[in-house]
């Protein structure tokens, strides 16, 4: 996927607007500024914000669209969080534990407009105080040990001992999940094999 089919693919699934667009267009301009005085994303990923992190962030609505309070975790570089934020209807809670990087998303927000919609949060995870949010997303989070687990089943809301328990075996699903498919998906490029035909990025 180029970077225009991934514009027209946005524009395509999500209905969006020419000043929403703009927006987008000058947050990667401050995103790739700023990636020369902090690491953000992979300076190898600049050329390809859009295919690469536009994209896969913006995906997520289709899953959780009509979520209403949105958790993202170890924002960084403001994905999936600001796309979210910038496309859905949702309050967007943007949670990062470096002072620089929240700095950057606050300008970010600014940048697309959607302040209103943003609630930034400098701080680790397991400092944050219980809430309840209709979607979390984590794409940059480092893997959660056990104490980090249950404080994010804490942030779900209120769950009786095997709701908790239930939660935790998921979560530890979920990254053994991630991991089979992160090394799947890396043989077979290194193979040279074909990617996902469902996937955006698929050619």
């Amino acid at each position: 996927m180029t970077e225009e089919e991934a514009r027209a693919w946005l524009i395509a699934q999500f209905d969006v607007s020419r000043e929403t667009l703009d927006g987008l267009e000058r947050f990667v301009a401050l995103l790739i500024d700023e990636a020369t005085h902090q690491n953000l994303i992979a300076a190898s990923t600049l050329p390809t914000v859009w295919s690469r992190h536009i994209v896969d962030s913006a995906q997520l609505l289709k899953l959780a669209g009509d979520a209403r309070t949105w958790l993202d975790l170890g924002s960084g570089a403001g994905f999936p969080g600001l796309v979210i934020a910038a496309l859905g209807n949702a309050q967007v809670t943007l949670v990062d534990s470096r002072k620089k990087r929240v700095a950057f998303l606050k300008e970010a927000a600014r940048t697309l407009g959607i302040e209103q919609r943003v609630t930034l949060i400098c701080s680790r995870v397991e400092t944050l105080p219980t809430s309840n949010y209709d979607a979390i997303s984590a794409r940059a989070f480092a893997p959660l040990d056990a104490q980090s687990r249950a404080d994010v089943g804490a942030l779900l809301g209120a769950l009786d001992e095997s709701q908790q328990q239930e939660l935790l075996g998921a979560l530890g699903h979920v990254e053994r999940l991630v991991a089979r498919t992160t090394m799947h998906e890396r043989s077979r490029r290194h193979e040279g094999g074909p990617r996902d035909p469902s996937h955006p990025h698929a050619t």
